[in-house]
């Protein structure tokens, strides 16, 4: 058991968890269509904010250098391309309507995710003709990555609901808050649950923290986090967490058949968290280096594209494949994700996409004046 606890632990510390590379059937190229509904319901919002929230009188005072742009969580760049054009076409009207064409600056793009991201298909995928110098910063999100003050527009989708790590006691069969049988905080004890939340607020605190040293005064930061809209659960509708759980019951069900270990199950868990927006929003302000511009509750369009079982199961599956083949190894992901696709089809609760209750928060940040 302490050997288990540990292998989890290490899997966290290394950040073994990039969504599924390549462009295959099951890679996350091809099944992102729920975050490319993200990127569109933003679209028109970050290109008002920016032609209110941009100060570029700021930026074409000072001798001409590129306009950095960063997207934290980048994954294969399939999402990440649409979202780095609509903010570099937004700045450079922002030029054209102040009457400063002459002085549209080079973009320049920081690509980041973790060092396990498949970076060789992001950069493959590239748009040939974008407007943008491109770069690649591999590492967690969770820490610094840039130069101080060397960023102009920090930007990041569908990412904030990873924890650097799985929160250390409810792995921990020693701890109050150890969570045995289940793989997730959905309908466990409250331990479990207060586990995750001040571990998100930890890690969103140091995202925070990490971003003000990057960013310059004045600059802006779009972050469209995954969330829910209360931690109660309904009977008639379901959230992500929900469906995370719903993993975990096929993994016991599994265990129970002898296909796996049942200590393999008790020493796993999800290191993702979804908040609610007075959450995140009180974890902000207790920065204090950011102000909030907007902030708003986005109705993902991209969840009425995954409208079969199969689809479903299969969208999990490039996001969670590699964490899970990390604990777990290879051998067992086609019978654990047959074994979900047919809980999906067999409820009629995950029939409807209109059930999914799950949220995108939009905040707007602005970089206070140092």
């Amino acid at each position: 058991m302490a050997q288990l606890y540990a292998n989890a632990m290490q899997s966290s510390i290394l950040g073994l968890y990039a969504m599924n590379g390549g462009e295959g059937p099951n890679s996350y190229a091809q099944n992102s269509s729920y975050q490319r509904g993200v990127v569109d319901v933003a679209k028109p919002i970050i290109e008002e904010e920016i032609s209110l929230n941009l100060d570029i009188k700021q930026f074409s005072s000072t001798p001409r250098k590129p306009f950095r742009i960063a997207d934290f969580g980048c994954s294969t760049g399939h999402n990440s391309f649409p979202a780095m054009q609509i903010i570099t076409e937004a700045i450079e009207k922002k030029y054209q309507t102040e009457g400063l064409i002459s002085k549209i600056p080079d973009f320049q793009v920081f690509f980041n995710d973790q060092v396990m991201n498949d970076f060789n298909t992001l950069f493959h995928s590239l748009p040939p003709k974008s407007n943008y110098y491109a770069a690649g910063v591999p590492g967690p999100f969770h820490g610094r990555l840039l130069p101080k003050a060397s960023l102009d527009f920090a930007y990041s989708s569908c990412a904030l609901n990873w924890l650097s790590e799985v929160p250390k006691a409810v792995v921990d069969f020693t701890s109050p808050a150890w969570n045995k049988g289940k793989v997730y905080y959905t309908g466990s004890k409250q331990d479990v649950f207060d586990a995750y939340s001040n571990h998100y607020a930890k890690d969103i605190g140091s995202f925070l923290e990490a971003r003000a040293q990057e960013l310059v005064s004045g600059g802006l930061m779009a972050l469209l986090v995954p969330g829910v809209p209360t931690f109660e659960n309904s009977g008639t509708s379901y959230t992500t967490p929900v469906e995370m759980d719903l993993i975990g019951s096929c993994l016991m069900d599994m265990a129970n058949k002898g296909r796996l270990c049942e200590a393999k199950v008790d020493s796993f868990n999800f290191p993702l968290y979804f908040t609610i927006p007075q959450e995140l929003k009180s974890i902000i302000e207790r920065n204090q280096n950011f102000s909030i511009e907007r902030m708003e509750i986005l109705n993902n369009p991209g969840k009425r594209t995954l409208s079969s079982a199969q689809s479903r199961a299969t969208y999990l599956r490039a996001v969670f494949e590699g964490l899970l083949i990390n604990h777990f190894g290879s051998e067992i992901m086609d019978e654990l994700f047959d074994r979900y696709t047919k809980k999906l089809a067999a409820s009629s609760l995950f029939q409807e996409p209109d059930n999914d209750k799950s949220i995108i928060i939009f905040v707007l940040l602005k970089r206070k004046v140092e």
